[in-house]
């Protein structure tokens, strides 16, 4: 099990999402991916990279190894069961909806799509949209990195 104590001693860089999603999910853990690569060594080493599903009833642990490995070997995925994930849906506010219909083969997820910066004690520094891209992010998480 884990929980944001587990790395409390690092900045965290957190998206929300699923493996099956076809185009949004893969563009913004390149976006963190392209991002972490531009940091300094020194800066890596002081963040964390999470991939957290929204969907456990797919995205088992070996659904979220071999996907996350496919961005950044850095990158950590993070499944829990449902209750869990409907759990840290409300401690961040995100939203999502299991979306299905008479045409669809499979289910999909509309969901949020944020990109967390968080502090090494868990408190939220800044927020990603969509639209900022990797030198925008990398800008504003220079501001909070301590610098040596």
């Amino acid at each position: 099990t884990v929980t944001e104590n587990n790395y409390n001693d690092e900045y965290k860089l957190i998206y929300f999402g699923f493996t099956f999603c076809p185009s949004i999910c893969p563009t913004e853990l390149q976006k963190i991916s392209a991002v972490y690569e531009r940091l300094e060594e020194e800066e890596q080493n002081q963040v964390q990279p999470l991939f957290i599903t929204l969907d456990p009833e797919r995205d088992t642990v070996e659904v979220m190894h071999e996907y996350v490995q496919l961005f950044h070997p850095d990158l950590i995925g993070l499944r829990g069961n449902e209750e869990q994930t409907e759990e840290i849906k409300k401690s961040f506010r995100i939203f999502s909806n299991k979306v299905q219909t008479e045409e669809m083969s499979d289910y999909t997820i509309d969901h949020s799509s944020f990109i967390y910066l968080m502090s090494p004690d868990n408190s939220l520094l800044s927020m990603y949209r969509m639209k900022d891209d990797a030198d925008f992010i990398l800008n504003d998480m220079r501001k909070y990195l301590p610098q040596s």
